[in-house]
């Protein structure tokens, strides 16, 4: 396996770097890998990492369900039902940042598209739409499901106008290698009155403090950066973009906490595969209800920005 070593901040380039934690991949390898954060802004990121030609192998499970669509296993099975809630949630939200009223269709770029189904809902109700996908197997079954045709990845720097009136990342910048490069882009091609959605995993919530190594939104190797609502501020302010609503993922407590759970029995002695639900379940509510309570913020937020 080859590996890289980032030897600066990538949001703030500063060059002291602190142990931060030890986490094993419990979807495909169970490797561990390392988790460092930065001195200056706090800022937390794998390190070292498997170079980008390398890590599309740590996505080959069908656990993973952004790319398979498998309803194998209870926390999948949850998943796969509240999905079809959220995506009708996520139309919601796009058609109140913008109406659905113009003189022709509004335009939207899914990065990370997975499957399509965002997209397919987008589509019905009269979105144009384009997606990037770097699974082949996901753009497959996108385009078998829906008639959907995802782009590679590379292609998103081949688009020069600047007319798409939202882009999203529903849990996909965490994912990305060319994190600089790919944030650009985006600020060149979103109107100049579009909006930008970024959904997020939150290593500031309580289920991440509670759960720590075992915290299943950590998920290494595949999540390569691990974002607080100011790394977004921070990070996203170099490109002239700034945070103007922070939405809640409430479901994802409870969907991360059950994980968690499996894989906090995972590493103990004889496991069998058994996990306390009811814990889980009770530490997702919990972690709601505390991100009402404090600064810290849900397991996973959706950040709304626009550029100044």
């Amino acid at each position: 396996m080859n590996m890289e070593t980032l030897k600066n901040c990538p949001v703030c380039n500063h060059d002291k770097l602190n142990p931060f934690l030890s986490c094993i991949d419990y979807t495909v390898s169970r490797e561990t890998f390392k988790i460092v954060q930065c001195a200056s802004c706090g800022f937390r990121f794998t390190n070292p990492r498997p170079e980008e030609k390398e890590i599309g192998k740590y996505y080959q499970a069908e656990e993973y369900i952004s790319h398979s669509d498998t309803r194998k296993g209870l926390v999948n099975k949850l998943y796969q039902i509240v999905r079809n809630h959220t995506i009708k949630e996520k139309v919601k939200l796009i058609n109140r940042l913008i109406p659905n009223s113009q003189p022709q269709a509004p335009s939207l770029l899914d990065i990370g598209c997975g499957t399509g189904e965002f997209l397919n809902a987008c589509k019905k109700d009269g979105w144009e739409i384009t997606g990037i996908e770097p699974s082949e197997i996901a753009r497959k079954n996108a385009e078998n499901k829906y008639g959907i045709t995802p782009f590679v990845p590379e292609r998103l720097f081949e688009i020069s106008e600047k007319k798409l009136n939202v882009i999203t990342l529903w849990h996909v910048l965490e994912h990305v290698y060319q994190l600089d490069k790919t944030i650009e882009q985006i600020s060149r091609i979103l109107a100049d009155d579009g909006i930008l959605i970024v959904a997020l995993p939150n290593c500031d919530s309580f289920d991440a403090r509670k759960y720590k190594e075992c915290w299943a939104a950590w998920d290494l190797p595949r999540h390569i950066f691990h974002f607080t609502k100011k790394d977004i501020e921070t990070l996203f302010k170099k490109y002239n973009f700034r945070i103007i609503e922070v939405l809640p993922m409430k479901f994802d407590s409870y969907y991360v906490s059950l994980l968690s759970e499996k894989y906090k029995n995972a590493r103990l002695p004889n496991a069998q595969g058994s996990y306390n639900l009811l814990s889980g379940f009770w530490n997702g509510f919990k972690s709601n209800l505390l991100a009402g309570k404090n600064e810290n913020g849900f397991s996973s937020q959706i950040y709304i920005l626009k550029q100044n």
